[in-house]
């Protein structure tokens, strides 16, 4: 028997108890759960207290959905608020707990068109529920219990994974991984924390923090696990957005044609007219599981006209914030005024044009040498430039990382861990440390979101497509 909507609308309140929660337990949430545009079947999806009822409102079939069994699909019609027929369609219902949201949810399976998917979330809107906000599915599930924080960030890592690797780590964060890994250091950090407060709540009882190097050890081993995590941030940050790699060089040197080449296809226009290229323009590439955003730029040379120094500049500013940048240079003329013999070490020099004479002032570097009209080369340019990005440890065996948000929570962890340490080598009294320990652990509790996460829910899930 369906439970009250009362029983279905418990949810998990943080540890500050916010009115959102509450509001959010309180209403019932539609949205197309499906990308816009045609296909064979659309999803609509409903959940909140109030989802049953709605379905009672705009189902027609054997069974009214009070009545179906959870997570068995149905065969009826959607009808709207005067009995007219919208679409037939495949109805499920899965009551709560043993729900994504944790709330009682319907799942109504229709026809793909644009317009009768529409027409079908309507019908929800108006039998009573709410039009959804971006992500509002899984924070719904977050408040309830269903995931951490973490796991709740992972929903959106997965759905923009571009590479094997990308998708790999969103799946292990997914399923708890990282969770686990800061479940252990907040685990270890309250086990000082009561060690500490024993020693100043009762301090006639001879408690007191563990002596000489066996609380340092402790201490010490939450401040690796930290450490551990937060040198993941860049893999993290390439594994979501890529690593960042500019093609710049002179004009006619070759860069659009190379990024003809990554890409497999001609995204850019080609021609022997110098300055043809006057902006950057950007295109995501899954090299050998590495996601690379390449940037080809507008070629570097004197100009008069306005709209190409303009498109110069921005090659400069694309060239700051580079992770990697490949310097195309024509190995059939001379070095060019700009050429840098002692380039820093995140610069590749690629002399193109190995298919024309090799200038002789090129005859002794160890460029590397291809051809964009012949293919030459380019796998070995594909060797380096992997090479360079596994030297920041971007390796298929390091699928877990963390993002920017983690990143700042860990690192105020640690800074606190840090002052607990020199705390306890100064030989201060015990507050000191518990106060240290405090923020330590506040601070790795906001990445799960055990504490203090309600100016971060917005930030992330945000960023999620509506109905999910």
């Amino acid at each position: 028997m369906h439970r009250s909507a009362e029983e279905s609308s418990l949810v998990r309140s943080t540890s500050s108890g916010s009115n959102d929660s509450e509001l959010i337990a309180a209403e019932t949430v539609a949205a197309i759960s499906t990308p816009a545009g045609e296909g064979a079947i659309a999803l609509v999806r409903v959940s909140g207290p109030h989802a049953i009822p709605i379905a009672d409102k705009i189902f027609r079939g054997k069974e009214t959905p009070r009545e179906f069994t959870s997570h068995v699909q149905h065969l009826g019609d959607i009808v709207n608020e005067s009995g007219g027929l919208i679409d037939q369609v495949m109805m499920s219902i899965h009551l709560a707990p043993a729900s994504y949201t944790g709330e009682d949810v319907i799942e109504i399976s229709c026809h793909g068109g644009t317009l009768v998917t529409a027409k079908v979330l309507e019908a929800c809107l108006r039998a009573g529920a709410r039009a959804a906000r971006p992500g509002e599915f899984t924070e719904r599930a977050f408040l309830n219990g269903k995931m951490d924080l973490t796991q709740a960030e992972a929903v959106i890592d997965l759905i923009r994974a571009r590479t094997d690797l990308a998708l790999r780590s969103a799946t292990e964060q997914l399923e708890g991984k990282l969770g686990e890994k800061i479940a252990t250091i907040r685990s270890g950090l309250v086990d000082l924390l009561a060690h500490i407060e024993a020693s100043i709540d009762f301090p006639e009882e001879g408690i007191a923090p563990d002596e000489g190097d066996k609380l340092r050890a402790r201490l010490d081993s939450v401040r690796e696990q930290i450490t551990a995590l937060l040198a993941t941030a860049d893999h993290g940050r390439i594994l979501r957005d890529g690593i960042r790699v500019v093609i710049y060089g002179a004009t006619n040197a070759g860069k659009s044609s190379l990024l003809n080449r990554f890409l497999g296809y001609e995204r850019v226009i080609v021609s022997d007219t110098h300055g043809t290229t006057r902006d950057t323009i950007e295109e995501t590439v899954n090299l050998r599981g590495v996601p690379v955003r390449l940037l080809d730029t507008a070629g570097l040379r004197t100009s008069k006209s306005d709209i190409e120094r303009e498109g110069i500049a921005r090659t400069e500013q694309s060239l700051q914030k580079a992770d990697l940048r490949l310097h195309i240079v024509d190995r059939n003329a001379p070095p060019p005024g700009h050429f840098d013999q002692n380039a820093n070490g995140n610069e590749i020099l690629v002399l193109n044009k190995s298919d024309l004479p090799e200038h002789a002032e090129w005859k002794n570097n160890n460029a590397i040498r291809i051809s964009c009209v012949t293919g030459e080369g380019l796998t070995d340019l594909e060797n380096e430039v992997l090479s360079r990005v596994g030297k920041q440890n971007l390796r298929p065996e390091n699928a877990l990382a963390i993002n920017l948000r983690h990143r700042d929570c860990l690192r105020r962890a640690l800074e606190a861990c840090d002052r607990a340490r020199k705390a306890f080598d100064e030989t201060r009294s015990p507050e000191y440390l518990s106060v240290d320990l405090k923020e330590a652990l506040e601070a790795v509790g906001e990445v799960i979101g055990t504490v203090g996460v309600e100016q971060s829910l917005d930030s992330v899930f945000g960023q999620f497509c509506i109905g999910k």
